[in-house]
This record gives structure tokens, C-alpha cells and sequence, in this order.
């Protein structure tokens, strides 16, 4: 009885579900004028927010039910599947041959320029310096800085009559990293993405310990539908954004951006709030390990997809794209080799961030 009536206050899975609804129903009508598609837009991409801070909500309980790292690799990977999710429905709508490789470009500079950006301003202001855990920024740049030049960058130098087999080969490469980064994440090296909150604690306050009374399949459960929510509403919503980009003459890069804000809104929710908690390590974890898992996982989702399906896909970076990147890689390596963040190195990432809004226009 208790969780049916915590179940009745899950208001973004009715809204979702309302949603699909009413715009499903006057699709063909709103289709038809620019006013609908911006109101078919502007409403399913508010309704799939919502339910994003839905998927945010249940894996912070999860996070507090299993304690760190586990708690951000569910957050990441959920983030991921969204992201993996979408990309899949747009593709199949668009048949665009570079809307993985910007969706997934857009999603790095988002995680790393953005949100940790953001984060260690919102930290820097309140606490002076955040520290964290050293050896974890080292490991997810050093396998940002392989998987990124491996598939995004390499392709590029690599004969055209190649490009297929080296793809389905990295899907195997990537697969692998993966497995074994996790394992070095989860087990023998799960203290590289740990920090003693303890040291870090202001004088007098008491940290809190995880709430293992957390019914973990209750949120497992939400979790999972808010996801498919979430795939089902995007399919709606390739429809409108397909529209809208077209009337008005945009660049297809904004239906990337708008794929990667909805998959990292969770983690932006979670990772504002942990910098607020002073929990910098739990911010890192959140952004470079969305990155990581962005390129290690879903590089292989979209390979696989569009050799089945026979889909044109284009991994390499352009010139402009290969330069903002490696520069917010150079960037990281050298503010995050201390083991503490503050307001000057949150607002570098911050203004990349801006420069990479400004050239999509350009």
C-alpha cells in the first residue's frame, strides 16, 4: 500500500504518459503549421526533461542505497541508454550520417565544459576549493584521450574502403576497454574514484551515511520505465525537431545539442547538487564518466545499428570540432592534476562551453 501511494506521486511518468497521448493523437495536425511543431516541440522536449529528473531521482536513491562509484555508474549508464536510445529513433527518422558523431561531440563538451564546469564555479563560490580524488581524473582523461583519437579522429587518416571494418573493430576495442575499465573502477582500483568525505566535511557537521532502508528495486523499476518513457516520447519528438530545424533554416548540429542536454539533464541535476554537498569527487565521476561511457558505449551501439540497418554513418570529427575537443582535453589535464577545483578552473571549462554554442551558428 505504501508504494502504490509513492508510486501515485511519480507525476513526470502520468505527464509523459499524457503527453504521448494528446500529441500523438493531433500529430498530423500539429504538423502541418510552424506554430504546432514549435508547440509539439516545445512540449514533448519540456515532458522529456521532466522525466529525465525522474531518471535523476531514482539513481541518486540508488547512488545512496550502494554508495560510490557504484552510484554514479548508474547514473551514467542511464544517461547513456537515453542518449543511446534516441540516437537510435533520430537516425532511423533523419538518416543523418553525422548526427551520432555531433550528438556525441556535443555530449562531451556538454559533460566536461559545461557541467563540470558549472559545478566547480557553483563549489568554488561556496566552499573556495573542492578537492577530490586525483587518480580518477588521470584514469578517465587518459581513456577519454585513446577512445576519442581511436574512433573519432583516426578514421580521418584511415583509407575510405576501410571505414567499415575498422568501425566493426571497434566495437570489439571498446567494448573491451569498457569491461575492463568497470572492473578496475568497481574492484581492484575502486578507491582511484573514492574520496574520504570525511576530510571534507565542515567542522561540526556530520556527513551522511548511505539510507539502506532504500527500496532499491522500487527505483530500479521507476528507473527503467522512465527510460522507455523517455525512448517512446523521443520518437515523437524526432518528428517536430526534424520540422522545426528545417522551417527555419538551422543547422542539424542543434537537434544533436538538444539529444545530449536531454540525456546529461540528469546528471547536471545530480552533479549541481553534489557540488553544493561538496562532493566534487561525485561531480567527477558524474562528468568524466559520462564522457567515457558516452564514447565507449554508445560508438558501438550506433556502429552496430547502422550496419543492420544499413544506415550511412560518419564518426570523424571536423577540423574545428578535433581542435575544441583536444583543447578542453589539454584544458583538463592541466586543472585537474591537483586534486582540487575552484571558481578560475570552472569558468575556462565554462567559457569552452560558450565558444562551442557560438560555432554552431557559425
Amino acid at each position: 500500500m505504501a508504494i502504490l501511494k509513492q508510486f501515485l506521486k511519480e507525476y513526470s511518468l502520468f505527464a509523459s504518459i499524457a503527453a504521448f497521448v494528446l500529441i500523438g493523437h493531433f500529430e498530423h495536425l500539429l504538423t502541418e503549421s510552424t506554430l504546432g511543431n514549435l508547440v509539439g516541440l516545445g512540449v514533448l522536449f519540456a515532458v522529456i526533461i521532466y522525466a529525465a529528473m525522474s531518471v535523476s531521482h531514482h539513481a541518486e536513491m540508488l547512488a545512496e542505497k550502494f554508495g560510490e562509484p557504484y552510484g554514479t555508474l548508474i547514473l551514467t549508464m542511464s544517461a547513456v541508454i537515453v542518449e543511446i536510445v534516441i540516437i537510435v529513433i533520430m537516425m532511423m527518422h533523419a538518416n543523418n550520417p553525422v548526427l551520432a558523431r555531433d550528438t556525441i561531440y556535443s555530449a562531451i563538451m556538454l559533460d566536461i565544459n559545461g557541467l563540470l564546469g558549472l559545478a566547480a564555479i557553483i563549489g568554488g563560490l561556496k566552499y573556495g576549493e573542492q578537492p577530490y580524488n586525483v587518480d580518477s581524473t588521470n584514469s578517465y582523461l587518459s581513456m577519454l584521450l585513446v577512445a576519442i583519437g581511436i574512433a573519432m579522429v583516426l578514421p580521418e587518416f584511415i583509407d575510405p574502403a576501410h571505414h567499415q571494418q575498422f568501425m566493426l573493430f571497434n566495437v570489439v576495442v571498446f567494448l573491451l576497454l569498457y569491461t575492463i575499465f568497470t572492473r578496475v573502477q568497481l574492484k581492484s582500483h575502486r578507491y582511484f574514484f573514492e574520496y574520504n568525505q570525511s576530510e571534507s566535511c565542515p567542522e561540526g557537521e556530520r556527513c551522511e551515511a548511505p539510507h539502506h532502508e532504500i527500496n532499491a528495486w522500487y527505483h530500479a523499476f521507476n528507473l527503467v520505465v522512465s527510460i522507455v518513457v523517455i525512448g517512446v516520447l523521443s520518437e515523437l519528438l524526432s518528428v517536430f525537431m526534424g520540422n522545426t530545424l528545417e522551417t527555419f533554416g538551422l543547422p542539424l548540429a542543434i537537434g544533436a545539442v538538444g539529444v545530449a542536454v536531454i540525456s546529461a539533464a540528469p546528471e547536471l541535476i545530480t552533479a549541481v547538487r553534489a557540488a553544493v554537498d561538496n562532493r566534487m569527487q561525485t561531480v567527477i565521476n558524474i562528468a568524466l564518466g559520462a564522457s567515457l561511457a558516452t564514447v565507449l558505449l554508445t560508438i558501438p551501439a550506433v556502429i552496430v545499428v547502422a550496419y543492420f540497418m544499413g544506415l550511412e554513418l560518419n564518426l570523424s570529427l571536423t577540423p574545428v570540432q578535433t581542435m575544441l575537443i583536444s583543447l578542453t582535453l589539454l584544458v583538463s589535464m592541466v586543472n585537474f592534476n591537483d586534486g582540487e577545483t575552484n571558481v578560475l578552473e570552472g569558468f575556462l571549462h565554462v567559457i569552452l562551453f560558450i565558444v562551442f554554442a557560438f560555432l554552431l551558428f557559425v
